[in-house]
């Protein structure tokens, strides 16, 4: 297949485009490298130095007529988008629909977003958190990523655009940045290696649900030969507290950091665990990296890459 990927230089996006090049896909990337870097572009993918939001991805669209796009370019700092909420709408609202109105005009037939499976939900009223739970997102980050669901289904229904929707928990791995507020595996292990201060924000016992990334390509490898629109969650079921990753971390890092606290972030959700019952019956996607695998992997990527 002919498959774009938007945001292809990124932490998750560029471990996607990997697969698919594995698979042996033509794969293209578009990719303004606000948030990417070149040396996550696989040299075997074309890569377009593009700003989703211009105008020249329509004549790219008109020129290579991609048959799929796999969607992972965003703005991604939930603290962000309360802060500015109209620049966080811009890049995640307008950029998608800069992306779709270009595509359905010159061949584009199936769409795979990288949604939230955490955000979206808001503070869970049953754990884990399935797909017909209550769509409470507490942030506008988590409201665009809704607006854009709910705009795949009207592609669909409009233009015959196949769609799915993944709603991922937190991803972690190898290429994640570790500078700025997202990824806090990412920032405990660099700062820990580096034997930097590590500061947990408000008890540490709000949990989140930490997938792998290996694991959240297999998923795209599956929705991409699926051949129904619809959403699934992409997780683990099992929740961790901050604490508890901190200390996981501490122990692979053979750090001597301390536990330090800071107040609480406003507004910050307690809980997030997502339920998996659907992408497995579905798509026979299983998770296979636990925690602590996972972050083993992780830590050993960034003590190469702080030599290197």
């Amino acid at each position: 297949m002919k498959i774009v990927v938007s945001g292809g230089a990124g932490f998750i996006g560029s471990h996607i485009v990997d697969g698919l090049v594995n698979e042996g896909h033509e794969v293209h990337i578009i990719d303004d490298l606000s948030g990417g870097f070149v040396a996550n572009l696989n040299p075997g993918a074309i890569f377009h130095k593009l700003d989703i939001r211009s105008e020249e991805i329509a004549h790219l669209w008109e020129k290579e007529q991609f048959e799929v796009l796999i969607h992972q370019a965003a703005q991604m700092d939930v603290r962000r988008s309360v802060a500015d909420p109209i620049f966080d709408a811009d890049i995640n609202v307008k950029g998608f629909l800069n992306l779709m109105e270009s595509g359905r005009k010159n061949g584009l037939k199936k769409v795979m977003f990288a949604s939230t499976g955490g955000a979206i939900y808001g503070e869970p009223e049953y754990t884990p958190q399935d797909e017909n739970h209550p769509l409470q997102p507490l942030s506008p980050y988590g409201i665009t990523k809704l607006v854009t669901e709910r705009y795949l289904f009207f592609y669909e229904q409009t233009y015959g655009i196949q769609w799915n929707a993944l709603r991922y928990a937190n991803v972690y791995g190898p290429r994640q940045n570790p500078h700025g507020e997202a990824g806090v595996v990412a920032i405990f292990i660099e700062k820990m290696l580096q034997n930097e201060p590590v500061f947990i924000n408000g008890n540490g016992l709000q949990t989140r649900d930490y997938v792998y990334v290996k694991d959240v390509v297999q998923a795209n490898l599956k929705a991409l030969h699926y051949s129904k629109s619809g959403i699934f969650n992409v997780g683990t079921q099992k929740e961790t507290s901050v604490v508890t990753l901190f200390r996981n971390i501490k122990q692979l890092t053979l750090t001597s950091t301390p536990e330090e606290y800071k107040p609480a972030k406003a507004g910050e959700q307690m809980r997030s665990v997502i339920s998996t019952k659907k992408i497995e019956s579905e798509l026979g996607w299983k998770c296979q990296y636990d925690l602590k695998i996972g972050l083993a992997e992780t830590v050993g990527w960034f003590k190469k890459k702080l030599k290197s």
